[in-house]
């Protein structure tokens, strides 16, 4: 809202020394600026928690076919961490 919506519930608004307005704000205007960034910050939440659940199942992965072919028999012992990467991912969609 802005302070001249309000204008008539009270005194006049006291006058301010004009500021040259900064790069920013003349590119977008303030309403515009807060959900953008909001909006980012989310995407990129989404985005590096999904690359990292993607790097630890790909290194677990190797991890596991590693272990398939020294210790067949630990091989579901191994799927834990697969299932810690994929969970870093849906914290990541939680958070956004």
């Amino acid at each position: 809202f802005f302070y001249s919506d309000f204008a008539s519930c009270g005194s006049p608004r006291p006058k301010q020394a004009a500021r040259p307005p900064t790069p920013l704000a003349q590119s977008m205007p303030i309403e515009l600026e807060a959900p953008f960034w909001g909006f980012m910050g989310a995407a990129f939440a989404l985005v590096f928690s999904n690359m990292g659940a993607a790097y630890g199942t790909g290194k677990s992965g190797i991890g596991i076919s590693t272990l398939g072919v020294g210790q067949p028999e630990l091989i579901m012992k191994s799927i834990v961490p697969v299932v810690m990467a994929g969970g870093v991912g849906l914290y990541g969609l939680l958070i956004a």
